[in-house]
């Protein structure tokens, strides 16, 4: 083989690794997608055809029939990623960025299609026999991205086998504590609570508008919805019921710059206010569903808190309090206001939970710092339930704490979530890098937390299906089927 040809194959390397470590286990998450079983499983056999054809090109010459199998796998391989193209625009959106190394994955394939096959069919016309040979740090490299292609072709063909375990029943069962049709707005409604929670009241038969200034990827929710871009194409007269705002910026997408804190808080006090001017012009008033998060607390250590606690100051509390003096300016206008001080929403699909399964299910996970603080956490279905229950029972106002019965220490949860997805958790972040690049970041959202208890939730009638870490993480894993 020449240079040139072993030029484009590393390429080809280089290229199809940061697919797969970026887009399919990063951004796009693949694994933990059920709608992606297909996909997952044309990837298996595609990097399994990899592997071999690594092997066999950096560790022997092959001659006669061999060579004529590697150019049968090699039109094999092309298949596969024809009809994982055709796959992927049926099942998902890839973002630009995957479109466009998709591109040139394959125009680089075509390169070394053509640079190879001719000499492999040159090579099936001698006697068949598999030369070995060693090409050096090329034969090294070729090892390494063979076995690196085995494991994630694994992987990826038990992510495809998992993936049936994975699908949950119609989310209406979510609504049930909502009587008649009722009509919900929702803020916020693309977001990792919102998509739950917009789906549920559709699929229950409730009339859903949503607020959301991307009109393109409100649509993608897949509902019977209506999509307003702004509060004033609503009309005075218009009946809706509840009002349930949740939006503003990602408060844990990327470190708290001076700008960046600016747009969470600048972002959920300008919704809210235009919430509020919405009701005012509302001829019947509806309930409003506020977000905010136990940030509000402050940092309180061992400390027990129920909604009758009191605060500390940080940039959290700072937050959450501003986020919570608009909205109970509703109350002024003759409208119920439920303030959902939230903690950690779990689930596959988003937020932290998410970030963490890889590494965890590549046995790479383990406590934040010494484990020691409190992680006050709710299964992202009972978020739904919790906010269709405070809708729907008039003497629920005021702070409403959306976290689960039984809040867990960090050390405690990286435990749970190794159990259930059978791995151990033996490699801790170490406290300090988190603090030297994250600064108030780290320490307020992972190494510091909340013991917070949902006490006016459970006065209130409701009831968990997830009151426990280890159940949540079960059914989020697919390890344990809700009943």
């Amino acid at each position: 083989m020449t240079a040139t040809l072993w030029f484009f194959v590393f390429v080809q390397m280089a290229m199809g690794g940061s697919d797969t470590l970026y887009h399919h286990e990063g951004t796009e998450r693949l694994a933990w997608r059920p709608s992606q079983k297909t996909e997952l499983r044309l990837h298996g056999v595609r990097n399994l055809a990899y592997a071999l054809l690594f092997a066999m090109l950096g560790w022997s010459e092959p001659h006669g029939l061999f060579a004529m199998a590697l150019i049968a796998l090699m039109a094999g391989e092309l298949v596969i990623t024809l009809w994982d193209f055709v796959e992927e625009d049926r099942s998902r959106h890839l973002p630009a960025t995957e479109r466009v190394l998709h591109t040139l994955l394959t125009l680089n394939y075509g390169v070394i299609l053509a640079l190879l096959v001719p000499w492999l069919w040159h090579l099936g016309a001698k006697p068949t026999a598999l030369v070995p040979a060693y090409y050096g740090w090329i034969s090294v490299l070729c090892a390494m991205a063979a076995v690196g292609v085995i494991v994630s072709g694994l992987r990826d063909l038990a992510a495809a086998r998992r993936c049936d375990r994975l699908v949950r029943p119609d989310p209406a069962g979510l609504c049930v504590a909502l009587p008649g049709r009722q009509s919900v707005l929702v803020t916020g409604g693309t977001g990792f609570i919102g998509q739950r929670l917009v789906a549920a009241l559709a699929s229950a038969g409730h009339e859903v508008i949503v607020l959301s200034r991307n009109r393109a990827k409100a649509m993608a929710l897949g509902n019977p919805i209506r999509i307003v871009t702004d509060l004033g194409q609503i009309a005075a007269t218009a009946r809706i019921d509840a009002i349930v705002n949740l939006a503003g910026e990602p408060i844990s997408d990327s470190p708290w710059t001076r700008a960046k804190r600016q747009r969470i808080l600048r972002s959920r006090l300008k919704v809210t206010r235009d919430v509020l001017r919405l009701i005012a012009r509302l001829e019947r008033k509806p309930v409003l569903v506020n977000g905010s998060a136990m940030g509000w607390y402050g940092l309180r250590g061992d400390e027990v808190l129920t909604e009758a606690g009191d605060a500390r100051p940080c940039f959290s509390h700072e937050i959450c309090a501003r986020w919570e003096k608009a909205a109970l300016k509703a109350e002024a206008l003759g409208v119920r206001t439920v303030l959902l001080r939230t903690g950690l929403v779990l689930d596959r699909e988003g937020g932290m939970l998410a970030r963490l399964l890889t590494p965890f299910e590549f046995g790479l996970g383990g406590r934040f710092g010494t484990g020691r603080h409190w992680m006050s956490w709710i299964h992202r279905d009972d978020m739904v339930r919790l906010i269709i229950h405070a809708i729907a029972t008039p003497a629920l106002r005021g702070p409403l704490n959306a976290t689960a019965p039984e809040p867990v220490t960090n050390r405690r949860f990286t435990q749970a979530l190794a159990a259930a997805l059978h791995r151990p958790a033996l490699i801790p972040v170490p406290a300090w890098p988190l603090r030297l690049v994250l600064g108030d970041f780290a320490e307020e959202l992972l190494l510091s937390g909340q013991r917070v208890v949902p006490q006016a939730a459970l006065t209130s009638g409701f009831r968990f299906d997830y009151p426990t870490i280890d159940a949540a993480l079960r059914e989020i894993v697919g390890a344990h089927r809700a009943g």
